[in-house]
């Protein structure tokens, strides 16, 4: 068994992917057609390279709400395409990121409609595909904390299994996370758990600090500059918050030698210093990567071995926003899972030798 195969047939989690990042090209130009947008078919081409210095993903996010999305089938569409191409990279659970507001505001379609597409298609894709779906609504910090607030209350009125919690992301520059404490704390108060992209696009360590400490999540998307406060971080370790990280982080293939890239990326520092982290997709088809190639770029870009790759599983299994009964029994089935890979993966490498 190659390192290759192993990483592909591990049983996965994945935690941090947003839902409008996994459109597919032929999906998108689809419904680039369907609504006669004024996006050409070079724009479509552009929005789908990624280049050394990658660009762009946000255009194809907001394009999506300003005239594509318009229909909960348009939703159950992009939701059962997700998660059939997490499962064929043996994915069992998935929670995955949404921003109503952009699409309540740009689309005209109200959360709960579009939630019902969604609910829809994390059922099929269950049945038809063995995959655990679940939604987490996320604050667009581009908007206004009124905004924020309101999001939450339609996910707070709208209650059901398939949604576990909230998140934010877009932009995080010049939107520090203080600016949407309310509206954490009335997830909170209303049961959900709850998550926030900080210290991502360079923005300071001190963003995951107030995430921490102010809006008290269960968890931190990206998270990288914490490695610039190491007592920070070791109060994070202590705590045993988990970094949801993603290797194909854009900002640092923007800013960093390509030849330093991989030797000076803050995930390839976050575990020494105690943090557990948990490898993810993003932003898959527009980052072209899969889940097995996240798991990939910690081996050979970061140098992670076999035995880290496992503590990460288990990392992962940890934030999941599932009960303890489940999460006990997945972590002996994955990590066996995981362990008779490697027992093939080494046997072969002996052959080999």
């Amino acid at each position: 068994m190659t390192l290759d195969e192993l990483l592909h047939q591990m049983p996965k989690v994945e935690l941090h992917c947003h839902l409008l990042g996994t459109v597919r090209r032929g999906t998108f130009t689809e419904l680039v057609q369907r609504a006669g947008a004024p996006i050409t078919g070079e724009e479509i081409a552009a929005f789908y390279t990624r280049g050394e210095k990658p660009v762009g993903v946000l255009r194809v996010l907001r394009a999506l709400d300003a005239w594509l999305l318009r229909t909960p089938d348009d939703f159950h569409r992009l939701t059962y395409e997700y998660l059939q191409d997490a499962a064929a990279h043996h994915v069992r659970y998935a929670e995955f990121f949404w921003n109503p507001t952009g699409t309540a505001r740009e689309g005209g379609l109200p959360y709960a409609r579009a939630l019902q597409g969604i609910r829809a298609a994390i059922a099929d894709a269950g049945k038809a595909l063995g995959i655990t779906g679940r939604l987490v609504p996320a604050i667009d910090r581009e908007a206004s904390p009124r905004d924020a607030e309101e999001m939450v209350g339609w996910v707070l009125a709208e209650r059901c299994d398939e949604v576990v919690g909230i998140g934010i992301d877009y932009r995080e520059v010049d939107r520090p996370p203080e600016l949407f404490a309310e509206a954490y704390r009335m997830a909170r108060a209303g049961g959900l758990k709850t998550t926030a992209h900080a210290g991502e696009f360079g923005m300071p360590w001190t963003n995951v600090r107030t995430a921490v400490e102010l809006l008290q999540v269960d968890r931190i998307d990206h998270g990288y500059t914490v490695v610039d406060a190491p007592d920070f971080a070791r109060q994070c370790a202590e705590r045993g918050i988990v970094f949801t990280v993603v290797p194909t982080n854009s900002y640092y293939l923007r800013t960093l030698p390509p030849e330093r890239w991989a030797l000076d990326h803050p995930i390839r520092r976050m575990p020494g210093l105690g943090l557990r982290v948990h490898p993810n997709t993003d932003d898959p088809t527009l980052h072209h990567v899969n889940p097995t190639g996240a798991w990939r770029m910690m081996v050979q870009d970061f140098g992670f071995d076999l035995p880290a790759l496992r503590g990460f599983m288990a990392n992962g299994l940890d934030a999941a926003w599932i009960d303890d009964g489940t999460r006990r029994a997945w972590r002996v089935e994955h990590l066996a899972a995981f362990d008779a890979l490697c027992a093939r993966h080494q046997a072969g490498a002996g052959q080999q030798a």
